[in-house]
């Protein structure tokens, strides 16, 4: 069966399943809706100005809720060739444990609901900020990029790099050159990250024909890719401390993270095609997560330092 019949075939597919509720949970795609919730919520903190705190907690439920139904959309749709690849065969849809109606359908209505309820409870920019995310990541890039084009991930990688623009919008209603900033810390982060995942599972995206860089372009383009766009990365993590909201004790802390995610790059531009193993790209990978959970925690200690010397200034 082809990847296309066997997506007409999980299309077709009417019957009510049995599924639990941890199937429905695994449908949101809970470890990436985790570092969607935490740089949401670090916008959240960025921000200037108060929000109160039941109506931030909401907005965060709101985004983890959205974040979460954009990942059940594009499982629903990617069901044909995750049943394929090792990494995610054993999700619920291709695993039978959720038939492909049941996953539409939760998404939908979790998307519906959660862009509802942050319009009606917080604002509304930051609630169509959210549907704009929510569509971009289920149709934009998972029906019309990820399968068309090897710059799918870099076009992609925007809709994981809204959050903290949402979580910045739920509290200032507006967009400004700081929660832009944000936004563009991640968007540049993503390409270094997945492609490092992307060179030790090619094998995975040739099997079902998707354009992933390394599969398209080689090992090689990939490599100085990942380089580039680490630098990229690097340089605009700095940029808050330029900007104003943060500190030059930020600064410090960003550029040697950024060191370090360089040295990552390095070490993977150096490996040899055709390696097997790919330790490098593997490492990189991991600390890829790691690095964007640090320099986002380092930009919420920063501020919740700030206000504290503020608030014991003003004692005196």
């Amino acid at each position: 069966m082809t990847v296309i019949d066997n997506h007409e075939a999980l299309a077709e597919d009417g019957e009510l399943s049995e599924a639990s509720a941890r199937d429905y949970f695994e449908l949101l795609k809970p470890r990436v809706m985790s570092l969607v919730v935490f740089t949401a919520f670090a916008g959240l903190v960025l921000a200037p100005g108060h929000i109160n705190p039941v109506l931030g907690l909401i907005a965060i439920l709101c985004i983890a809720v959205g974040a979460g139904a954009s990942g059940a959309l594009n499982m629903w749709y990617d069901a044909d060739i995750d049943a394929i690849m090792s990494r995610t065969a054993k999700r619920p849809i291709p695993a039978g444990r959720v038939a492909p109606s049941e996953a539409l359908a939760f998404g939908l209505v979790l998307s519906g609901f959660s862009v509802v309820i942050l319009g009606l409870a917080v604002n509304w920019l930051s609630a169509g900020i959210l549907a704009f995310t929510i569509f971009f990541y289920a149709v934009i890039y998972t029906i019309w990029l990820k399968r068309s084009t090897p710059q799918n991930i870099v076009i992609g990688g925007a809709a994981g790099a809204f959050p903290p623009m949402i979580g910045w919008a739920c509290v200032t209603n507006s967009v400004t050159i700081e929660s832009i900033i944000l936004f563009l810390i991640i968007f540049l982060w993503t390409p270094a990250h997945f492609w490092a995942l992307a060179l030790f599972k090619m094998r995975d995206y040739e099997a079902v024909g998707v354009p992933m860089l390394p599969n398209v372009a080689g090992e090689r383009v990939t490599k100085h890719q990942i380089l580039a766009y680490a630098v990229l990365t690097a340089i605009c993590a700095v940029l808050p401390s330029f900007a104003g909201f943060a500190s030059a004790g930020y600064g410090l802390v960003a550029a040697a993270l950024g060191a370090v995610f360089i040295y990552c790059s390095i070490a993977v531009w150096r490996m040899p095609d055709g390696d097997l193993k790919m330790i490098p790209a593997k490492k990189l990978f991991a600390f890829s997560i790691f690095y964007l959970f640090a320099v986002f925690s380092a930009l919420m200690i920063d501020r919740l330092a700030a206000m504290l010397v503020s608030q014991l200034g003003g004692s005196f």
